[in-house]
């Protein structure tokens, strides 16, 4: 903090040693007549302001606190300045000076601007997903002709989307790999029978979203009805950079049964003939061969971006995901299932589709404390959220694991959200409820 004074009776303006530190000002007294000369030292786009602030402070209190911008230094940089001033007059009454303080908070000031920024960017990033929610959820129910069908085809687009902002998020929204969006849509399905391999490329957030919801209706048709729907089938996915800049990237099935061209084209096929190619400045090319069907999917060099700062692991393989192939309903009749959920809607929905199940649902707990409560009676499993409310689930989890009791994390986190040292199953939100009750069956089966 450095002070100041400007003494009006004999026209200088004093600096302190201090000051002359913050402000790069020369300490000691420089000749100053009026106010008009000290606004000299101010920013330009600040002068008006300060000098209104100054006035009306003196005028009607006898001091003035402001911030303001020194003007730029020679080589443009801006020091951000908080002053405090108050007046000192003689016998008379009369103005005869000016002294007070200064307080260097560039670093507070590019602080809030950043977080400012940041706010508004998450503000925008935020609406531009609910309306592209919006948008899935039209076109999925438009073309869909039960409830159920809309739930499935929804919930799995919307998952696809969730996973592609998970992998853009753990980069700071720099970018998102290929290879990662092909683990996150393939790395779940029909293990052994898929595999992704290709340079190392990175895209805008805007081309991961498109390729990841691209990839995801290829993978949902190929389990339905292409050469995901048998054991012998297979899909390669191969991608490589172009000449220009962009990217190519080949999906090709092969041992499925036989295809043809479809007789109607539902949403998903909208969804890689125009959102994908548009979105990726491309195009999108099936080719429905006997063999198995092929497709081809071109990219423009504004989709690319450098390595980011921040890359996120490959997501690991040990996540639950829906299969159309799992046909026979989850019987869950004769477990107690506890559920810690502190999101009142999830754990109402969580707690329905287990009991749909046939599970007894203890709690749902909310918070922490409560979890901790209801771990004294007898529970079979437990599906548990990695944050309640700021805190960790981590005591809950350590209980459960001390007592032999299997859980599942359902977690918002991602796959490094989730308490460590657990050897425990992955649910990322968002979920289907019946991925949840699958994945306590499947625990329960082992530990039975």
């Amino acid at each position: 903090m450095g002070e100041f004074e400007w003494d009006i009776v004999r026209g200088v303006f004093v600096v302190s040693d201090r000051m002359a530190a913050i402000t790069g000002l020369p300490a000691g007294e420089t000749p100053i007549r009026d106010v008009e000369a000290i606004q000299e030292l101010v920013h330009p786009d600040d002068r008006v302001a300060l000098l209104e602030t100054i006035r009306e402070g003196l005028r009607t209190q006898g001091r003035y606190e402001a911030e303001y911008r020194l003007r730029p230094g020679p080589n443009g940089e801006i020091v951000w300045l908080r002053a405090a001033g108050i007046q000192v007059l003689d016998s008379k009454g009369e103005l005869t000076s000016i002294c007070g303080v200064i307080q260097n908070i560039t670093d507070s000031r590019v602080e809030e601007d950043h977080r400012r920024t940041l706010m508004a960017e998450v503000d925008h990033r935020v609406k531009n997903v609910l309306a592209a929610v919006q948008s899935l959820a039209y076109q999925t129910a438009k073309r869909t002709t039960s409830l159920e069908s809309f739930l499935s085809n929804f919930a799995g687009r919307l998952k696809s989307m969730g996973s592609a902002n998970e992998l853009l998020t753990a980069a700071r929204w720099r970018g998102a790999a290929i290879a990662h969006l092909a683990a996150a849509e393939l790395g779940g399905i029909a293990p052994g029978q898929t595999r992704w391999e290709g340079p190392e490329l990175f895209l805008t957030p805007r081309a991961a979203n498109a390729l990841s919801l691209a990839l995801h209706e290829l993978a949902t048709n190929a389990v339905k009805f292409g050469a995901l729907s048998t054991d012998t089938g297979r899909v390669d996915v191969r991608w490589t950079k172009t000449p220009r800049g962009g990217f190519e990237l080949i999906w090709n099935e092969s041992g499925g049964p036989p295809v043809g061209v479809p007789a109607h084209k539902g949403f998903g096929s909208t969804l890689l003939a125009q959102v994908t190619g548009r979105e990726l400045n491309g195009e999108v090319i099936p080719e429905f061969r006997a063999a198995g069907v092929r497709v081809r999917v071109t990219a423009g060099a504004q989709t690319i971006v450098d390595r980011p700062d921040n890359v996120p692991d490959a997501p690991v393989a040990r996540v639950f995901e829906t299969s159309p192939k799992a046909s026979r309903p989850t019987d869950l009749r004769g477990s107690r299932v506890l559920i810690v959920e502190d999101a009142v809607l999830l754990a109402l929905e969580l707690e329905t589709g287990l009991s749909d199940a046939g599970a007894e649902v203890v709690g749902p707990a909310y918070e922490l404390a409560e979890a901790m409560a209801l771990l004294d009676g007898h529970i079979d499993a437990a599906v548990l959220d990695a944050n309640l409310n700021g805190l960790s689930v981590h005591p809950v989890a350590e209980a459960l694991a001390a007592r032999g009791i299997p859980f599942v994390f359902a977690t918002g986190y991602g796959d490094t959200g989730a308490p460590l040292g657990f050897d425990a199953p992955i649910i990322r939100k968002p979920y289907d409820v019946t991925q949840v009750a699958a994945a306590v069956s499947a625990l329960l089966s082992v530990a039975a």
